[in-house]
C-alpha cells in the first residue's frame, strides 16, 4: 500500500508541478542539445579545412600524419573507383565494336550479294542489246539500260490551281471534259 501512495504522490507532483519548472527543464536540454551541434558543426568545418590543405599551423606531427593516413586512403578510393569506371566502359566499348563489326560483316555480304545480282541483270542486258534479241530496248536518247528518264509522273493531292495566261476560271469551268482540275484538287 505504501508503494502505491508514493506513485500517487508523484504523479499529483508531475501532473499539478508548476508548467514554468517543466518548460525552464526543456528550454535548457534544448540549449544544451544546440550547443553540442554547434561544437560538432565547427569540429567538421575545421577537419574539413584540415583535409583541403587549410589551416595546417596548429596540429602537431601526430595529427598530420593521422591526416595524411586520411587522404591516402581517400585518394586510393578515389583511384579504384576511376579504373572501375573505366574498365566498365573500355568494355561497353568493346561490345560495341563487336556489334558494329558483326553489323558490318553482315552488310557487306547482304551488299555483295546485291551486287552480284545487280552485275548479272547487267551482263543479261548487255548481252541481249548487243545481239538484238533482248526484249528492254533502248529507247533513242538512251545511253545505256540504266541512262533513263522517269518520264511523266503522276500526281495526287491537294495542289493549287493557277489558270494559264489569257484563260480564266470560269471558262475552264463552263467547257467540262477539257480540264481535269478542280479549284484546289487534282483528279
Amino acid at each position: 500500500m505504501a508503494s502505491v501512495t508514493k506513485t500517487l504522490e508523484r504523479y499529483q507532483r508531475c501532473c499539478y508541478a508548476p508548467q514554468e519548472n517543466s518548460s525552464e527543464r526543456e528550454t535548457q536540454s534544448w540549449y544544451q542539445e544546440a550547443t553540442k551541434l554547434k561544437a560538432k558543426y565547427e569540429s567538421l568545418q575545421r577537419t574539413q579545412r584540415h583535409l583541403l590543405g587549410e589551416d595546417l599551423g596548429p596540429l602537431n606531427v601526430k595529427e598530420l600524419q593521422n591526416l595524411e593516413k586520411q587522404l591516402e586512403g581517400a585518394l586510393a578510393l578515389a583511384r579504384q573507383r576511376k579504373q572501375q569506371v573505366l574498365t566498365e566502359q573500355m568494355e561497353d566499348l568493346r561490345k560495341k565494336e563487336r556489334h558494329l563489326g558483326d553489323l558490318n560483316r553482315h552488310l557487306r555480304l547482304k551488299l555483295e550479294a546485291e551486287g552480284q545480282n545487280l552485275q548479272a541483270i547487267q551482263d543479261y542486258w548487255n548481252s541481249g542489246a548487243a545481239d538484238g534479241s533482248s526484249n528492254f530496248h533502248l529507247h533513242h536518247s538512251q545511253s545505256s539500260q540504266m541512262d533513263c528518264d522517269p518520264g511523266p509522273v503522276l500526281q495526287i493531292g491537294y495542289h493549287q490551281y493557277v489558270p494559264a495566261e489569257g484563260s480564266s476560271v470560269s471558262a475552264s469551268k463552263s467547257m467540262p471534259g477539257e480540264t481535269n482540275f478542280f479549284q484546289g484538287w487534282v483528279l
